[in-house]
Parts: C-alpha cells; structure tokens; sequence
C-alpha cells in the first residue's frame, strides 16, 4: 500500500543534524561566573578560565561552555584538536551543531541535587547538579568494548561512589538523539522519557567547531534566511498581483461588454446631436462671424512692423479657407528685410503662424507671398476696438 503524499508533511520537518563527540575526548570543568553578567559577558569569563585551565593553547582546542542566566557557574569543556581526523572534522561542515554526547543532556529538567548517569556502548558519563541549574561536575569512565554485564554494573557503582554528594540518580538506558525542530528557538533531544531541550542561542555556545568559522557560519545562515524570506514574499506578491490581475480582467471584460452595447444603443442618438451641434454652430458663425481683412492688415502694419522696403501688393480673406487665416502678395526693393519682418511677425502674441511662399528675385528686391494665421479671437473688429 502506498504512502499518503502529504504523510512528509504531517511528519514534519525531519530532525536537525548533530554531531555528538565521546564524551570521553573532553575535559570538564566548572568555573564562576560573576553575579548579574550578561550573556556574552558569561561567555567572555567561560573562556578566559578555559583559557587559563587548559594544558593547549585555545588555538589548538575544540571547546564550548555552557551558562543559563542567573546561574553562578558555568560548565566549560574542550579537546585537543588532533584527537580528531581530517574525515570526522570533514563532516561537521554538513551538520547544525557538534557538541560532546553529554551536551545534549544539559537541557534536560533536572532537580537539584541530581546526577543523571548516561550510558553508551563505550562510556559511562555522570553530569551532577547542585544548587546550580548548571552542573558541577561531568565525570566520564570509558568501558572496554567487550566488558560484561556485571563489569558494566561495577563500573557504574565505582562511578557513582566516587562523586561526593551524588544525591538522587537518574540513569539514561540510551544516548540521546535529535529530535525535529519544534521552533527556530530550540532544539530537543530525548532519550526515552527524558527531554531536553536547548535554546538556540545556549546551544550556539556549546558548539565546539572553530569559533571564527562559527561566526562567518552563522552570518551566511541569517543571509540565507533573510533572502529566503524575501524571496518567499516576493513570490507571495506576484501571486497576490496574478489574482488581482485576473479579477481585475473578468470585471474589465464583463464591464467592456455591458459599455459597448450600451454605446452601440445610445450611437444614433449621438450622431443626431452631433449633426445638429455642428449645424448650430455653422449657423452661428454666419450670423455672428465675418471674415475682418482690414483689421488683419492693420495688425501685420502697425507700430511700424512692416518695414518700408516692403509693399503689400493685395490682400485676401475667405471664409472656405477660415476665418483667421490672410494671404498677402507683397513686393519689397530688399529681400533681405523679409527674413526679420517674418520673424517680427512671429512673435506677436495674436499672431499662430506665418509661411512664405513664391520668394522671386529680380536684382536685390523680389515678390513673396505670405500666408498668415491669427489665433481664435485675436483679431477684434475695429468698431468694437473704437468703442
């Protein structure tokens, strides 16, 4: 029987990948942190009692610590680079954390006065609390990979015996193991009834990879995420965009269709005002418009515009050709006054064009003809000028 194709999705992300290192390659200790510091001033102390606790250089260690806020320790721990391959380091590029297996317990709800005791193939390890939400002390008693079971149980005495005031112990059958990621906020592990459960930030200081390289690491995942979301928000746009285009189509079309029948409907009546709206106004620019000749001259003559060298020879108006426009057959002793009385012309303000036409030249003088047209309403009738 086939699998539902939506079952990856009711099971949910899968868990992340953590590299959990023996517990048996790390030295441990418990250092104080003063009261009231911050984060990153815990982490600051943690490291410089690694630092000076160490038999290595911290150039040469894979270290992490471990703090909760208010707590008045902290649990720092770390291992010799070279116990490890070039193959195991390899790997940790492809894995979200790398921590010793005791690591993923320190999550876990434990009273004080706790000793969880953890138990793996090759070791035994015991995290012992105190007062403190942070641990005192992680012993780790490495086991022959052939011991018996009875050796097993004696180790596991010997162990306990030797931690003063060991307190209530609760013992972990089996390694703990990653589980999938409730929230960005944290990750859990759990074996068997107990669960932990790591706040991203803690567990940032509990990776024990080059801290540089930690660094640059986690700058490139906030990029990564930051463009993923823009991406996944510029994707949700287009779509919300599409939707709105279609909508916005099926209402033009439906509206397009009821519009044009509704013009095709009213179309005739509109032509028949349209004819009757261009024949009131023929009518009425044969009752109350005429063609004003003279008064178009005196304007092209006036205020000693048009120079002497030129001579208008006739003049003409027509209403087939409109009622502003005047054509002028001059004559002039210098063609060289005509280029500057066209431009005069020009640049009065009533005045919309002027073209020249038929320039003939005899000698320094010549026949032009010119063809001017007047704005609407410029040129005003001279009795209504007298008055």
């Amino acid at each position: 029987m086939c699998a539902s194709p939506l079952s990856f999705l009711r099971a949910g992300p899968p868990p992340p990948r953590v590299a959990l290192l023996p517990d048996a390659l790390f030295f441990t200790r418990s250092v104080p942190i003063a009261a009231g510091a911050t984060p990153a001033e815990a982490a600051a102390q943690a490291e410089l009692a690694l630092e000076s606790l160490a038999p290595f250089p911290l150039a040469q260690l894979y270290y992490g610590s471990f703090w909760v806020p208010g707590a008045e320790n902290a649990l720092v721990f770390g291992a010799y680079r070279r116990r490890f391959t070039g193959e195991q380091t390899a790997e940790w590029a492809e894995t979200e954390l790398v921590i010793p297996g005791f690591a993923a317990a320190l999550g876990a709800p434990v009273a004080p006065g706790t000793t969880l005791l953890l138990a793996s193939a090759e070791a035994l390890t015991a995290l012992q609390w105190e007062k403190s939400p942070v641990p005192v002390r992680v012993v780790t008693e490495t086991l022959a990979a052939d011991l018996s079971d009875e050796d097993r149980v004696r180790a596991r005495d010997q162990l306990i015996a030797s931690l003063e005031g060991a307190g209530r112990v609760t013992e972990v059958a089996a390694p703990l193991t990653a589980e999938p990621a409730a929230s960005d906020g944290y990750l859990g592990f759990r074996s068997g009834t107990l669960v932990s459960r790591l706040a991203a930030p803690v567990a940032a200081q509990l990776d024990v990879r080059d801290k540089i390289e930690l660094a640059a690491r986690r700058n490139a995942d906030r990029r990564d995420v930051f463009l993923w979301r823009v991406a996944l928000g510029a994707v949700a746009a287009l779509l919300l965009l599409a939707v709105a285009e279609l909508g916005i189509l099926g209402a033009r079309k439906f509206w397009q269709v009821a519009r044009l029948a509704r013009v095709a409907a009213q179309a005739p009546r509109v032509e028949e005002i349209r004819k009757s709206h261009a024949l009131a106004n023929r009518i009425d620019d044969l009752a109350t418009k005429r063609l004003l000749p003279f008064e178009m001259i005196a304007l092209l003559t006036e205020d000693n515009r048009k120079p002497a060298e030129i001579t208008f020879v006739s003049a003409s108006a027509s209403s087939n050709t409109g009622l502003h426009t005047l054509f002028v057959e001059a004559a002039t002793t210098s063609m060289g006054q005509l280029s500057a009385y066209v431009a005069t012309l020009r640049r009065l303000p009533m005045i919309q064009s002027v073209e020249t036409r038929d320039e003939k030249t005899r000698n320094d003088g010549g026949t032009f003809r010119l063809t001017v047209v007047f704005k609407p309403g410029s040129v005003k009738r001279a009795d209504s000028i007298a008055q």
